[in-house]
């Protein structure tokens, strides 16, 4: 704020006037004003009423010293208001805080003050005698709650000898004070650690030694130890060491005195998660403490945790902690290609997983990492892991480096590097891989037969469709292992523009139907419903049946459509009759989709048609014959397909026979 402001010289008149009035006015006013703009969160009427009413050092509060709401709003002359929605104390404007901050010698000794004040209540019999596992405040003791959460964080801030002196009586006993409860559940409710804080337990093992690290008041830390014989490696009720905490809240001289203690144990495991010291302080991107315990000699870089089975080094890596990790390299000892015991991922792995080029760059550089390792339960490689999240500069990375074979499939799903990318959309990985001689382009999976184009095209990723038809040794009628091409699956999702690119460059053939099913391309964007892909595959669908349709020879239609064992679709000999020779092959095809419901999907239907595939040819002769005439007049009368005019039939049969058969369903 300005000087000269209007504000300023009113608050400056006004903060005149309040230190010359009389008694004890001044001093409450300014106790006031001190809390209000100090405290590290707004104080409830009561509890900001009961800070005031503590005198430093006494055993008990009395409530004869707990001025009235009145008398402390008088005080200030209308500097502070309170909050009616939250019945807190503020002042009454925020600029008055920055005038308060632009005179520091208002106020005597500010945090020190407040921190004594938050000591000495903490330290009241009454206080003591409560029980360490309650959860919540009694209403005779408002200011516990806010003495208990903030009492560390004014100490760090005002350390003077009566706060130390306090402190120290506070921390003696401090696994039993109802304090460490109310703390440890503040903790629990508002960070993420993954540390499970049981208040029925209560702080049990939360020693004097765990709060000042927990707290992080180095200042302190030697008098703590100094206190009795602490056992410096026990853990907690959350399984933490006081090592544990200093580092997990960075606290670096903590750390450093509690090094300096001669039984300390720098590989001391939480008992929750098995991490180390080391492997907290990396997992956290703490560098300089990385540094402070890797100069212990007897500290392992090594170590595994037991609950993720990950060294420090991993956990760098995950966490994106990269001069951390250039810390890690550099200890003589480290294992820079050691795999986790859980998911057998090496710090490569997980590199380029997560894309840390700068990490891929450091480790391709160091003797004994190999860039080829395989995770044992997924059997992928880092360019695997790589390729699917689509890290361009990671793959091509690895793929510099010597030895890398790009067409790896992994154990899991069978599928290559190309194949992650391909789905997943990574244009310019799937570029980068592309442009190695050595990589197959059209290699199908081991599981599922699914080529990188066949992917692509389902997904809908035009781009690396182009790319891959771009090479001549990409087939673009290639069927998987369940007989479906490329095109079946971007027609039955509906992807236009790939539907367009592998009909016009890749040359693909929409008559082609599935060796298992049977359904052509036009067949399943009919049954999805994808109007401007179905318009699409008519205007390339050159069958028999549709050429004989277009130039206009019914009499060339007829025949196909009433030849018995002529496939209209396709112009073939099927030479298969399981239904009578009068069918023709639209019978056999309405009246397998028909059995097939009833035996598989509708059982309730076989009380109506016959379970035996004799009982259904019998029963099924009428709807079949009904069934070739209802698609004779679709295709011949609509211009439908004949796999559309197949799956209407069906659809519209079936309902009947549903509607027919509810009684006995």
């Amino acid at each position: 704020m300005k000087r000269g402001n209007g504000l300023s010289d009113a608050y400056t008149a006004t903060l005149r006037r309040l230190k010359a009035q009389t008694g004890n006015k001044s001093i409450l006013g300014l106790k006031v004003l001190m809390w209000a703009s100090c405290s590290q969160r707004p104080l409830r009427v009561e509890e900001l009423r009961h800070a005031l009413g503590v005198e430093i050092g006494s055993a008990d509060l009395d409530l004869e010293n707990v001025p009235a709401l009145r008398t402390l709003l008088a005080s200030c002359l209308g500097l502070v208001t309170v909050e009616a929605s939250s019945s807190t104390i503020r002042l009454v404007h925020f600029t008055l805080q920055e005038h308060l901050s632009t005179n520091p010698t208002l106020f005597h000794s500010t945090h020190s003050t407040i921190a004594e004040v938050c000591l000495t209540y903490l330290n009241f019999r009454c206080v003591r005698d409560l029980s360490p596992t309650i959860c919540s405040v009694p209403s005779t003791m408002p200011l516990l709650e806010y003495a208990s959460h903030y009492w560390g964080e004014h100490t760090r801030k005002g350390m003077t000898e009566n706060v130390k002196s306090l402190a120290l009586r506070l921390l003696d006993r401090f696994d039993e004070h109802i304090s460490t409860q109310l703390l440890l559940l503040r903790y629990n409710q508002t960070t993420s650690s993954g540390l499970y804080f049981s208040s029925a337990r209560g702080p049990t093992g939360f020693t004097g030694l765990h709060g000042v690290a927990f707290l992080g008041i180095a200042e302190i830390v030697d008098a703590v130890l100094e206190m009795k014989e602490w056992d410096v490696n026990a853990a907690d009720c959350m399984g933490s060491t006081a090592l544990t905490w200093a580092i997990r809240g960075g606290k670096e001289e903590t750390v450093r005195a509690l090094l300096e203690q001669e039984d300390i144990d720098s590989n001391t495991v939480d008992t929750r998660d098995g991490r180390t010291p080391l492997t907290r302080a990396a997992e956290n991107g703490h560098e300089r403490l990385v540094k402070i315990l890797l100069e212990r000699r007897d500290t392992n870089p090594n170590a595994v945790d037991t609950k993720y089975g990950r060294t420090p080094l991993s956990w760098a890596i995950r966490c994106g902690h990269e001069e951390v990790v250039r810390v890690l390299l550099g200890r003589e000892g480290v294992n820079a290609d050691q795999a986790g015991t859980q998911c057998s991922r090496t710090p490569l792995s997980l590199a380029a997983e997560c894309g840390r080029e700068g990490v891929v760059k450091m480790l391709l550089g160091r003797k004994g990492v190999n860039p080829n390792a395989a995770d044992a339960k997924s059997g992928r490689t880092p360019l695997s892991w790589a390729a699917e999240y689509g890290y361009a500069g990671v793959v091509e990375m690895l793929l510099e480096g010597e030895g890398v074979n790009p067409n790896t499939p992994d154990t899991e799903y069978g599928r290559t590097p190309l194949s992650w990318a391909a789905e997943n959309g990574h244009e310019r990985a799937v570029k980068t891989l592309l442009e190695r001689k050595d990589v197959n382009a059209d290699q199908a999976g081991t599981r599922c037969g699914r080529t990188p184009l066949s992917l692509a095209a389902e997904c809908g990723r035009e781009g690396v469709v182009k790319m891959l038809l771009g090479g001549e040794d990409v087939n673009p009628n290639t069927e998987d292992t369940h007989g479906r091409t490329p095109l079946s699956w971007a027609a039955e999702n509906g992807h236009t523009g790939v539907v367009k690119v592998l009909l016009e460059r890749g040359g693909a053939n929409p008559s082609t139907a599935g060796t298992q099913d049977g359904r052509t391309p036009l067949s399943w964007t009919a049954w999805c419903g994808h109007e401007g892909v179905a318009k699409m595959l008519l205007e390339n669908n050159q069958t028999p049946l549709s050429l004989a349709l277009s130039k206009g020879h019914d009499g060339i239609a007829r025949i196909l459509l009433e030849g018995d064992n002529l496939d209209p679709d396709t112009g073939d000999l099927s030479g298969q009759a399981s239904l009578p020779p009068s069918a023709g092959i639209w019978g056999q095809r309405i009246g397998g989709k028909l059995k097939d419901v009833i035996m598989n999907h509708r059982k309730g239907l076989q009380k109506m048609y016959g379970r035996t595939k004799a009982e259904l040819d019998k029963s099924l002769k009428v709807p079949i014959r009904r069934g070739q005439e209802m698609a004779g007049k679709l295709v011949k009368e609509m211009g439908c397909d004949l796999m559309v005019a197949t799956d209407l039939t069906v659809l519209t049969l079936y309902d009947v026979a549903i509607l027919i058969g509810m009684s006995w369903c």
